[in-house]
């Protein structure tokens, strides 16, 4: 086991940039780009995380639709609670980010890096977890993997404003789209390379398709209710007969809409900590729309994504 004092050793070897600026720096480990924040909670979670095969892991790179997804799983695995106010009285209170934690920035994060174990095992199964880690870098394991990915211009469009908006909250100025655009194209994001990151749980869902479950934003968008029933299903708790004439899939959908948790007092004013930061709420639901980087990319940046989109994944059956 790698102690405390050997993982700040190994950070300051990493290969690092700053051009996202706002105070933030990425750290490249085994071929992935990683905020400050995440990258002792990576090297963590490698060396000290051991999963269950009940486990239920959602991974994602950063601004592809994390919070929807948290919110879309909690909601699926809790709707058989007792209480039947159950999940629409949790999320009144909590935004879905802090339903389920992430294993780098939360459970594993370098301010609480001395009992983390105490904290993980306080999670009774099967647990629910969340992480941002590459494929190729999640400790091997038999537990059960749901992915979302999404059209690479709009996470790129989202993750400026993200990262903009929590440097604001320290008082750092605003970075123009066009001095991050070169680098997200070059791979320099948090999680990038973006398509590297979606291809390897690609790969893997073709290769084990038990064990994950491969979600595109878009698809999501255009069928929720499909795809809620494909994700119960893969979770082990497919809906009954009862359930469907009941409308509880409709209802799900709807609970976890966009609309009805931006709607939410605790998510227009509230925040969640993360890696020892308070998050305000608001920013993880700021538009939650497919196509919003037209509003943002020129024809020729457009293009320039979808030209390194199309080559990276070039032969792999995955597209956009």
């Amino acid at each position: 086991m790698i102690t405390n004092k050997k993982y700040m050793e190994i950070i300051p070897t990493l290969p690092k940039n700053q051009g996202w600026g706002n105070g933030k720096t990425l750290y490249q480990y085994q071929g992935s780009w990683h905020l400050d924040k995440a990258i002792e909670g990576t090297i963590a979670v490698q060396d000290r995380f051991v999963p269950c095969p009940t486990d239920i892991v959602l991974a994602t790179v950063p601004k592809s639709g994390t919070t929807w997804l948290k919110a879309l799983a909690f909601a699926i695995f809790n709707r058989a609670n007792t209480d039947p106010n159950f999940i629409k009285s949790t999320f009144t209170k909590t935004n879905p980010q802090a339903c389920i934690p992430f294993l780098e920035i939360q459970l594993f994060s370098n301010h609480r890096i001395t009992d983390i174990n105490i904290d993980i095992n306080r999670l009774p199964p099967p647990r629910l977890l969340a992480t941002h880690i590459p494929f190729s870098s999640f400790p091997q394991s038999n537990c059960k993997l749901i992915y979302l990915c999404r059209d690479p211009k709009d996470s790129f469009v989202s993750a400026w404003h993200f990262f903009n908006g929590l440097g604001a909250k320290d008082g750092h100025k605003p970075v123009a789209l066009e001095d991050v655009f070169e680098l997200f194209c070059s791979g320099v994001s948090p999680g990038g390379p973006i398509w590297d990151h979606a291809l390897g749980y690609w790969r893997e869902s073709l290769r084990r398709p038990e064990r994950v479950l491969f979600l595109k934003y878009e698809e999501l968008k255009e069928n929720t209710e499909k795809q809620v029933r494909r994700i119960a299903s893969f979770m082990g708790c497919p809906f009954g007969l009862e359930e469907e004439e009941g409308g509880v899939v409709e209802e799900i959908v709807k609970v976890c809409s966009f609309n009805s948790l931006s709607c939410l007092e605790v998510n227009r004013s509230g925040t969640t900590e993360v890696a020892g930061f308070d998050i305000e709420n608001r920013t993880f639901l700021r538009r939650g729309e497919v196509g919003d980087w037209k509003n943002y990319l020129s024809v020729e940046m457009a293009e320039r994504i979808d030209r390194v989109t199309e080559e990276k994944l070039r032969g792999s059956g995955l597209s956009f």
